[in-house]
């Protein structure tokens, strides 16, 4: 999947590129100054490093599962044809255990988040405001979550707690298992042209002229299109803002807060009773997603967690030989600087 071609001249321009849009966002990763970009070339490589990595095959049921910190940086076109060739049950072991780490990214940014704002309300429940810096981060949290302040919120220890309150409703994290299905569900295990061409793992709708138009547009929806992305984990974390946030996804948070409330596991079956309205077909939907979690044994990844390891890149190569340029490339800015510098300015730990 990670199989996407890059023009060895524009080298330089791509890895700030691709670390601002991979990197900029992984407080929860602690990228370091050492975080490695690794190159693999075709199917049979890729998968020989997976294998290294230990991260392919059968987990253990009895074990919680720890994934890699991995970020893949591409869905190619390439893998619509190659997942062809493979066998059912490792084109799905392929495409799970490349999407999982994406999940988990976003969901440690979650729970980060979430962790701040049980500090600010903890602060406010002392009878004290919380500081400048932390009002001014909440006010970056209020417009995305959609919530409502009203006047001088800021300056009123009850209208914080109940922005705190309705912030924690709304961010939280969704179970790894059902993220998975979706993702399988909608792309195809990633052999969609959605997600070849604009690395689309969720069949999101958008509208304003932007995105990739469907072959068959419906005329009473109007100018909607599939929304696009630079790189699969603007994917995920679109997803995730959705269904964190979207009003038909109401029934969903209320389930994901019932069983917070309850102290049970966020299950991926369980939730998944909250998204009828992802789909036209609604039930249906449901239904078949609930299927597509049984049958793989999705819900194994439901409390996954990442190695204590350092973050690494996965870059695609269409062929050893340009592998070797990129690899070279790669060498170039490790040793004049540039590599740490780029991480570095980011200011991420």
């Amino acid at each position: 999947m990670a199989m996407g071609k890059f023009g060895i001249m524009m080298m330089k321009n791509w890895l700030v590129e691709l670390l601002l849009a991979s990197c900029l966002v992984c407080t929860s990763f602690s990228c370091a100054y050492a975080a490695e970009v690794v190159v693999v070339s075709g199917l049979e490589e890729t998968i020989g490093w997976l294998e290294s990595e230990g991260w392919w095959g059968e987990g253990n049921r009895s074990e919680q599962l720890m994934v890699p910190k991995i970020v893949i940086t591409e869905i190619s076109p390439r893998w619509q044809k190659t997942s062809k060739d493979l066998p059912v049950p490792q084109k799905k072991e392929i495409f799970y255990r490349l999407i999982l780490p994406l999940v988990l990214h976003a969901n440690s940014m979650v729970l980060e988040r979430r962790e701040r704002l049980k500090l600010i309300s903890a602060q406010l429940a002392s009878g004290s405001l919380p500081s400048e810096d932390d009002l001014q981060w909440l006010g970056t949290i209020v417009k995305p979550l959609r919530i409502s302040t009203g006047s001088g919120w800021q300056q009123s220890i009850v209208k914080l707690q109940d922005v705190i309150e309705e912030s924690l409703y709304k961010l939280d994290v969704i179970p790894p298992g059902l993220a998975l299905g979706q993702a399988a569900y909608e792309s195809g295990y990633g052999t969609s042209r959605f997600a070849g061409e604009g690395n689309a793992l969720f069949g999101q709708w958008t509208f304003g002229g932007e995105g990739l138009v469907p072959e068959q547009q419906r005329q009473h929806l109007g100018d909607h299109r599939i929304a696009s992305y630079r790189w699969p984990f603007d994917s995920v974390r679109a997803y995730v803002i959705n269904l964190n946030t979207h009003p038909a996804y109401e029934k969903f948070r209320k389930i994901r807060a019932e069983l917070r409330a309850e102290g049970q596991a966020l299950s991926s079956l369980v939730m998944a009773d909250g998204l009828t309205s992802y789909s036209e077909r609604g039930q249906a939907y449901v239904d078949t997603l609930k299927g597509i979690i049984r049958f793989n044994k999705l819900d194994i990844a439901d409390d996954a967690a990442f190695r204590d390891e350092t973050l690494k890149f996965v870059v695609g190569a269409a062929s050893e030989e340009e592998a070797v340029d990129i690899r070279r490339q790669l060498d170039k800015l490790r040793m004049n600087g540039e590599l740490s510098q780029i991480i570095k300015e980011m200011n991420l730990e």
